[in-house]
């Protein structure tokens, strides 16, 4: 069983000021955008370069030149991430997750792996500082990075697990995320879906997963029934 996690809001809360405020700094530093700020745009749910795109609209930006310096911007994110993001994240770690991670890494059928909106150099960085990192191997996953749709990313995700071969089965993949779009993303590759109701969504707004969960702490027993199920 291939299992794609998200991050904010499922794996981490309340972590996400300094990503914004990354966000925020590269938009200025590369494309002069004043106070782009002030600009109140949805985030839970989308990839940066989503967020990033429509801040920079809102702003009065073409799309033309967002696009011309889009892989500028994402250098000038990281490096304010690298700057502005605490030492330790362990406290924002969501009810119940390293319970779930340390269960999860002891089956011998299933595989940990990431779905987020975050660039990768982000994400990365954001686990490290929360002391999770290693139950994510490198190379694996698919990022904001790696394409600005979300609803790309499941078979982003699933070549990398299966490779060299082909892609990791749809049958066997979980996506486990806690916005409708984290939901509408699995649902765009056929995938099942778990969502976690510990971000800004309540279980009624999840409604349309397969399970909707109060906490990462029910995970492990949740993935049990549908590996029974299957």
């Amino acid at each position: 069983m291939l299992l794609l996690f998200d991050i904010d809001g499922t794996l981490l809360l309340r972590a996400s000021e300094p990503h914004r405020h990354a966000l925020l700094e590269a938009l200025t530093r590369v494309y002069g955008l004043d106070d782009p700020g002030l600009q109140a745009v949805p985030a839970a749910g989308r990839t940066d370069t989503q967020i990033a795109r429509d801040i920079a609209i809102a702003c009065g930006l073409p799309e033309g030149r967002f696009d011309a310096k889009l892989d500028e911007f994402q250098a000038a994110c990281t490096r304010s991430f690298l700057r502005c993001c605490p030492a330790s994240l362990a406290s924002r770690l969501a009810p119940g997750v390293l319970e779930a991670l340390a269960a999860l890494s002891r089956e011998r059928t299933v595989k940990l792996s990431l779905l987020t909106g975050n660039y990768e150099p982000i994400a990365r960085l954001k686990l490290e500082r929360a002391g999770i990192a290693h139950y994510f191997a490198a190379g694996q996953g698919a990022f904001g990075s790696d394409a600005e749709q979300r609803e790309l990313l499941g078979p982003i995700a699933r070549e990398r697990a299966g490779a060299p071969g082909p892609a990791y089965p749809r049958a066997l993949t979980t996506m486990i995320g806690d916005t409708p779009l984290d939901v509408a993303c699995a649902r765009a590759d056929g995938l099942r879906v778990i969502a976690i109701a510990t971000g800004p969504y309540s279980a009624a707004e999840l409604a349309d997963a397969d399970a909707v969960l109060q906490d990462a702490g029910q995970l492990h027993a949740a993935l049990s029934v549908q590996a029974v199920v299957r």
